[in-house]
C-alpha cells in the first residue's frame, strides 16, 4: 500500500531557561540563545536545520514573553507572527497543546512536529527518511509518532523506550511497550543487551486533532481549558482569556500525561547522529578531547588532570590535578563541578536564590 505524506508544521520548543547550562545560561539568556557549539545560538541552527526540509511546511516557535523579543530580534527565518507565547512556563503538555490550538486554527488537518530547540543532530537523509515515515503514519494511521534513536552506549542522562518487535507498521516503526525514566547504569547496560531499547529524542510528529482527542480523552479536565482557549483565538479575547485559564493548567510531560498511557503510538527506530545537549555532561561527551580525555572550550590550561572541561571564553583558567571535572568562567562567577554532581546544579541555584544572589540566576 502506498500512503501518503503531508507536510508538517514545526514546533520549536524555546521556552526553557537550560539552568543545567548555569553559569553559562542565565534565566535571561537561556541555552537555546547561546553559541554552543559553533557561531550560531542553538535556537537558530535548529530553524535552519527544518528550514532545509522540504516537508516542512512551516515554522513555529513557543517560548515565554521574557524571552519573545530577544527570538524576534535574533533569529533569522521566523515569522513574527509564529511566535506562540505561553505566558509562563508549564512542561510540555500545556506547550504543545497551545501549540496544537493555534496551527489547528490554521489547518483543521495539520500534522505537526514537535522539536527541542537544543539538540544535535548529524545526518540529513536519515532524519529525512524519519520525518516521512512519521508523517505518514500521524496522517494515514491517527497515530501518535515519537522518535527513538538507536543508542550507542548507556546512557544514564536520557529517557529510553521499549519497543514491540512483534508489532512493527514498517521496517523501523514499531508499537511503543514502555516508557523508561533516567535509569542508573546497571538498568541502562540491561536496556542495551536487550535490543529493544531506544533513546527518548524528545521529538514528536502527530496530527493536532489527534493529539487534542488523546488530550480529550486522557486527561479531559485539561483538555477542557484549552478548548475554552482555543474558542478565542483570534479574537481581542484571546490573551485575557488566556493567561486566565493559563492558571489552572497542571504543569506535565507529555511523556507523563499523554504518551504513557495511550494506545495509538509508535515509535520510529531512528539511526541519525543526536544529542540533547542537556548538561554540561553531555557537552563533554560530545566534543572531542585531547589525549588525556581533556576540553578546554576558551582560554585555559590543564596539568596533570584527566577527563575535565574548561569553558572559558574570557579569562585565563588554569586547574592541576583535577579529574573527571567541570570548570565554567564566566564574568560574574565560577564553577567547579565534579561530574557525577552535575544534577546538583539545580539544587546549587536553589541555594543560590536563598542566599540573596538572584542576579546570578
Amino acid at each position: 500500500m502506498n500512503f501518503k505524506t503531508q507536510k508538517i508544521y514545526a514546533v520549536i520548543m524555546a521556552g526553557g531557561q537550560g539552568t543545567r547550562f548555569w553559569p553559562l545560561s542565565r534565566k535571561k539568556r537561556p541555552k537555546q540563545l547561546l553559541n554552543i557549539i559553533g557561531d550560531q545560538s542553538m535556537l537558530q541552527i535548529t530553524v535552519d536545520r527544518l528550514r532545509k526540509i522540504d516537508l516542512i511546511k512551516d515554522i513555529f516557535i513557543v517560548t515565554n514573553p521574557g524571552l519573545a523579543s530577544q527570538i524576534k530580534n535574533e533569529i533569522k527565518g521566523i515569522n513574527n507572527n509564529n511566535l506562540i507565547i505561553e505566558p509562563y512556563g508549564k512542561n510540555t503538555t500545556p506547550s504543545i497543546a497551545l501549540a496544537a490550538i493555534k496551527i489547528k486554527s490554521i489547518d483543521k488537518n495539520a500534522i505537526i512536529g514537535i522539536f527541542p530547540s537544543d539538540h544535535f543532530i548529524i545526518g540529513h537523509k536519515a532524519f529525512l527518511n524519519s520525518l516521512n515515515i512519521a508523517s505518514e503514519l500521524a496522517l494515514n494511521k491517527n497515530l501518535l509518532v515519537t522518535m527513538g534513536i538507536v543508542p550507542k552506549f548507556p546512557h544514564t542522562g536520557y529517557g529510553y523506550i521499549q519497543y514491540d518487535k512483534k508489532i512493527s507498521h514498517n521496517k523501523i516503526s514499531f508499537n511503543v511497550k514502555t516508557f523508561a525514566e533516567k535509569p542508573l547504569e546497571s538498568a541502562a547496560i540491561r536496556f542495551i543487551k536487550s535490543g529493544d531499547f531506544l533513546w527518548n529524542s524528545g521529538m514528536f510528529i502527530w496530527k493536532a486533532k489527534t493529539f487534542l482527542n488523546s488530550m480529550k480523552e486522557l486527561i479531559p479536565d485539561q483538555y477542557e481549558i484549552i478548548r475554552q482557549i482555543s474558542k478565542k483565538i483570534n479574537t481581542p479575547e484571546y490573551k485575557n482569556t488566556l493567561y486566565e485559564k493559563w492558571e489552572n493548567l497542571k504543569p506535565e510531560s507529555v511523556d507523563y500525561s499523554i504518551l504513557e498511557k495511550a494506545k495509538n503510538i509508535c515509535v520510529i527506530k531512528s539511526d541519525f547522529t543526536w544529542s540533547d545537549l542537556g548538561s554540561w555532561n553531555t557537552f563533554f561527551e560530545f566534543l572531542s578531547k585531547d589525549k588525556n580525555e581533556n576540553i578546554i572550550k576558551g582560554n585555559g590550561l590543564i596539568l596533570k588532570g584527566s577527563n575535565n572541561l574548561i569553558h572559558s571564553n574570557d579569562k585565563f583558567t588554569a586547574v592541576v590535578g583535577i579529574e573527571n571535572s567541570i570548570i565554567v568562567n564566566t564574568d560574574d562567577a565560577l564553577l567547579v563541578i565534579n561530574r557525577s554532581y552535575i544534577d546538583e546544579i539545580k539544587n546549587l541555584l536553589n541555594e543560590i536564590k536563598l542566599h540573596g544572589k538572584e542576579e546570578l540566576l
